[in-house]
């Protein structure tokens, strides 16, 4: 059943609050629980171990029995594809919490609920001995009413059971990731038990509209009223729903509104306010600003229910062939994280729910690093790191867990609806993204169209399912992998990936220019490391191609660095594309990939790859297209004294005309700058054109490093694109070793 009313009450109508008491009152139940584990579905006899909710079973004191069998150190890994999740080599065990609370006398009459944000996988509540239900989500709220159950004065065993991700049952809405090994159960984000009146608001949707200066507010709605008896009974209550928007950090009130609904005994009633908005400070990554809402439910005058949720004026869509935000366009750049994948690197500990840790993540280094953007890959993360994301100012591409097998119809649109009710208020969030490296027919053609009238304010992506297959595409994600080697290592010189030459147009980037929707190459870079610098499982054969067998981990890490900031340059400099994010910031140090840390992740040390990044990244650039000489095989060194001619790429991701200087460099093994020459320079709004320079190599023969410096009129920050260069025949080519200008703090 859904209600729509457009009843607007602006600045001078107040919606009057007529109960001093609070109508919802919240028992947070994080903290430490009793814990243990079974091999069968029976609860253990007593309990032997405490675990920290939130978090996963990796996290219980004394450790579980299989604790080493799920985190495995490795000097260096062996080079491998794919893991079949059934290929066990530890016992599927029941994980079992308990927690005791009081509970007082004084909610007797409110209606409760408990929440678990999200557990994996197949969670079961008991309260008192007594089953509350049980659910197949592992990413959406899981809610059960407890009223029957609670002992009201007393204290209350809470207990909740989670199954295995190899039991989770066919129909769910759970993929499988094959480069994921073990999946870790447990509850892993917020538990609190919520006291209310009968009418409760279940959901709250907060849709901005910046271009027609209006929010939409729209309401799920629980009503606790038993459902009609006796013939003659009422079958709905009314309700009055009110809504007050305020400045989230000045506390300013800003607008007043409210309407009135019936809501259907016994049910969820969806309601719909829209609300003008004429004034307003959007928000954006580069400004964040937040507003709150606080949702009123009364009903017969008295106050039964009261949520607030902050959220931000931010309009994301796409228009031909770029995302425009808040009407201007927008080119995103930045990265991914694959969370579910970090839970099982040993060092993940408490990591992902340490929030100063989180905040440096996400809020520190991107800002540093010139990214706005981030791919949140195959699986979600808890609800605070949106709220980090909303404050810091940063977009996410927020990708459910579907890569390979996936659940059933009924399922799936159970769970993608209660996603986008549940995370759609968050101004971060700009694209749900349903699939990765997939197809899905209803996904792509029944679901996405039906929750595009839910959330009609924002982007879907749904994988491989481009124009042709998907009937409204709105979005393609192109992941232009190069350079991969043979398992036996032989390359055709006709195949070798020309590293650095900004003018190479494989089949993705074809792709990218015959699409008429936004193309966002958001994985790139088959050259991953492990933190301690040797390759990853996927990438041993790219590393003895490149640097043979014994190359050490300070080699490994400046080979990465070089070839993912020529990468990057590569994916900027295409016209077409819409945003470039890397793969990978944050993954599973002993796995199939790797992330751009060093050392112990808790410290969050950046590898040499995260500095460049900061070069490769910047919004205003001049890179050198030119083919690696150094790396790449059988290129033909330069003759000694001959001139040289550069081609250079002007990079502007601004609407704005930017003036500057490019000093191009060339320096030898010794860094000692043998060539130079100074260019002033200007770059119309979004620049992707060609500059070329003349340069005189030197006459001694040697490796060489050439240099674009550009520095911005009024500026500090040298932004530097490099290549190294072979002039004259050599047995071997020594060359500088230079590293960033900019460290990261």
């Amino acid at each position: 059943m859904k209600l729509h009313l457009s009843l607007l009450l602006f600045l001078t109508i107040s919606f009057n609050l007529v109960s001093a008491q609070e109508p919802r009152v919240i028992i947070n139940l994080n903290g430490t629980w009793d814990f243990d584990q079974t091999t069968t579905a029976f609860p253990p006899q007593k309990f032997t171990r405490e675990v920290p909710v939130p978090g996963l079973i990796h996290l219980a004191v004394p450790k579980i029995e299989e604790y080493d069998r799920f985190f495995k150190r490795a000097e260096k890994a062996e080079s491998k594809e794919q893991f079949n999740l059934y290929n066990l080599d530890y016992t599927p065990r029941y994980s079992w919490y308990r927690k005791k609370i009081f509970i007082p006398r004084e909610l007797e009459k409110g209606e409760g609920v408990i929440t678990l944000r999200k557990s994996q996988y197949v969670t079961q509540v008991y309260i008192n001995g007594m089953d509350m239900g049980s659910s197949e989500a592992c990413y959406t709220p899981i809610e059960f009413p407890v009223g029957r159950a609670i002992k009201f004065g007393e204290i209350n065993e809470i207990m909740v059971k989670a199954g295995e991700r190899v039991w989770l049952p066919a129909d769910a809405a759970g993929g499988t990731d094959k480069e994921k090994e073990h999946y870790l159960p447990g509850i892993w984000d917020d538990v609190f038990l919520s006291f209310t009146g009968k009418l409760r608001i279940n959901r709250l949707l907060i849709l901005p509209s910046v271009a027609e200066k209006k929010l939409i507010i729209k309401t799920q709605i629980r009503n606790f009223i038993p459902a009609q008896i006796y013939y003659g009974d009422p079958m709905n209550d009314s309700l009055e729903i009110g809504v007050t928007i305020s400045e989230k950090l000045s506390g300013k009130k800003i607008i007043r509104s409210s309407g009135r609904f019936k809501a259907k005994r016994d049910n969820l009633t969806e309601t719909e306010i829209d609300i003008p908005f004429p004034e307003f400070s959007c928000w954006t990554p580069e400004a964040p600003f937040l507003y709150e809402a606080e949702v009123i439910i009364k009903q017969n005058g008295k106050v039964s229910d009261d949520v607030s949720k902050h959220f931000g004026m931010r309009d994301f869509n796409a228009k031909g062939k770029f995302f425009f935000l808040n009407g201007s366009k927008y080119l995103l750049r930045g990265t991914n994280i694959t969370l579910q994948r970090f839970f099982e690197d040993p060092d993940c500990g408490n990591l992902v729910w340490n929030r100063e840790w989180v905040r440096k993540l996400l809020a520190g280094y991107p800002k540093q690093l010139n990214w706005n953007a981030m791919r949140i890959c195959v699986g979600v993360v808890p609800d605070f790191w949106y709220d980090i994301a909303d404050e810091c100012g940063l977009l996410f591409q927020n990708e459910w867990l579907y890569w390979q097998n996936h659940g059933w119809n009924d399922e799936i649109r159970k769970e993608y609806t209660d996603w986008v009710w549940s995370d759609g208020s968050h101004p971060s969030i700009a694209i749900w993204d349903a699939i990765n490296e997939n197809t899905d027919e209803f996904i792509g053609n029944t679901l996405i169209p039906e929750l595009k009238k839910l959330d009609p304010t924002r982007i879907w992506d749904a994988g491989y399912m481009r124009e042709g297959l998907m009937k409204s595409d709105e979005m393609d994600e192109p992941h232009p992998y190069q350079g991969r080697i043979p398992d036996d290592g032989i390359v055709q010189e006709k195949d070798i990936y020309p590293l650095g030459n900004l003018d190479f147009k494989p089949y993705e980037l074809q792709m990218v220019r015959k699409a008429d929707v936004p193309q966002l190459a958001n994985e790139y870079g088959w050259i991953w490391l492990w933190r301690n610098g040797s390759p990853a499982k996927l990438t041993v054969n790219e590393y003895n191609y490149y640097l043979g067998k014994n190359s050490t981990p300070a080699q490994n890490r400046e080979f990465q660095a070089y070839y993912l900031q020529l990468e990057t340059e590569w994916l900027r400099s295409e016209p077409q594309i819409a945003g470039v994010l890397a793969f990978c910031y944050l993954t599973n140090n002993y796995g199939y990939t790797g992330d751009w840390f060093v050392d112990n992740i808790k410290n969050l040390d950046p590898s040499p790859t995260l500095r460049w990044f900061s070069h490769a990244f910047s919004p205003a650039a001049v890179f050198i297209n030119l083919t690696d000489e150094r790396y790449v095989k059988n290129v033909i060194p330069h003759k000694t004294g001959e001139k040289l001619n550069v081609n250079l790429v002007k990079m502007n991701d601004t609407d704005s005309l930017i003036k500057g200087s490019v000093t191009i460099r060339i320096v030898d093994s010794n860094g000692k700058t043998v060539e130079k020459r100074k260019l002033n320079i200007s770059m119309d709004p979004f620049d992707r054109s060609a500059l070329n320079v003349d340069l005189n190599l030197p006459g001694k023969a040697g490796g060489y490093l050439l240099l674009a410096e550009f520095q911005k009129t009024g500026g500090v920050k040298v932004v530097m694109s490099r290549r190294f260069l072979k002039v004259g025949e050599l047995a071997e080519y020594e060359y500088f070793d230079q590293d960033s200008q900019f460290y990261l703090k």
